[in-house]
């Protein structure tokens, strides 16, 4: 008899509506300008970079290659204060699609350095809205794990946020070792709300269903978080960039499948991924 295999898509799976407006301005502006530049990926899926690249869209590493010719896309994941100052000095056309969420957080870490606070970023090192939240500030420390925090010198006031995208566990985590540091922390809670769904719904995927399937970038850390969650309470938990990726091994014995996506994941992969679960 053939087994029937229930799939489960979670509600708030892709792209959230940061991502979403700045994808849609980068393919608005391919069509109405013949020269486009983008400062780096607009988000972190190679799908989505490679379609704006074939709309016109061309990805500069630099300002140097930025021409006159049409306007300057910024990612979602916002820019530093130095490339907004080179930016305002060399008169270039500007897009801007920084996630408002994200334009936020800058401005929370500007009023919690105005009280006369340390910064402390919790988040990923290097990740491009962490280096942007850090620049709004001078001397912003960044902190990715309860370890680091531990490393810590005593500090007598802090002022916390996190990056959007950061686990409510881990910035719990974090935060408890912080407050031995310290003797007056303010924490303002960045975690945006889209993340906070996602990673709800992946804990309910992980528990109610025999495999969960997470689809997004391995460049992704929203992606990657909720790939850490799932595996944490279900070890039959697997990241897939798309549906190349899945292997019909997972399934064995299975009448159950969860499926989630990162917030840059578009809803055509999740589809596609959702069609080569259902057609095993």
């Amino acid at each position: 008899m053939e087994r029937e295999l229930k799939v489960t898509v979670a509600r708030h799976a892709g792209y959230c509506f940061g991502v979403r407006d700045a994808v849609a301005a980068a393919f608005d502006s391919a069509r109405q300008s013949s020269s486009v530049y983008m400062l780096g990926h607009i988000v972190h899926n190679e799908q989505v970079v490679d379609r704006l690249a074939h709309a016109g869209v061309k990805v500069v590493g630099s300002l140097d290659e930025v021409g006159a010719d049409g306007p300057l896309l910024l990612r979602a994941h916002g820019t530093t204060v130095e490339v907004q100052e080179q930016i305002r000095s060399r008169g270039l056309q500007v897009i801007d699609m920084t996630c408002p969420l994200v334009h936020q957080i800058h401005d929370e870490v500007k009023l919690l350095a105005a009280e006369g606070r340390r910064i402390i970023i919790i988040g990923d090192h290097g990740h491009d809205e962490v280096v942007g939240i850090a620049s709004q500030v001078e001397k912003a420390l960044v902190v990715s794990s309860p370890a680091e925090a531990d490393q810590l010198p005593k500090l007598r006031r802090i002022g916390v946020v996190s990056q959007s995208t950061q686990s409510l566990e881990n910035v719990q985590a974090v935060l408890s070792r912080l407050l031995l540091k310290c003797v007056d922390l303010r924490f303002i809670n960045t975690i945006c709300f889209p993340t906070k769904q996602n990673q709800t719904e992946i804990i309910d995927l992980a528990q109610g269903n025999d495999v969960v399937v997470i689809v997004g970038s391995f460049t992704s850390a929203n992606t990657k978080r909720l790939t850490q969650i799932a595996g944490g309470l279900n070890p039959r938990s697997h990241q897939v960039e798309t549906a190349a990726g899945l292997q019909p091994e997972w399934f064995d014995g299975a009448r159950s499948v969860g499926v989630s996506a990162g917030a840059s994941t578009p809803d055509y992969l999740i589809e596609d991924v959702v069609r080569a679960i259902e057609a095993l």
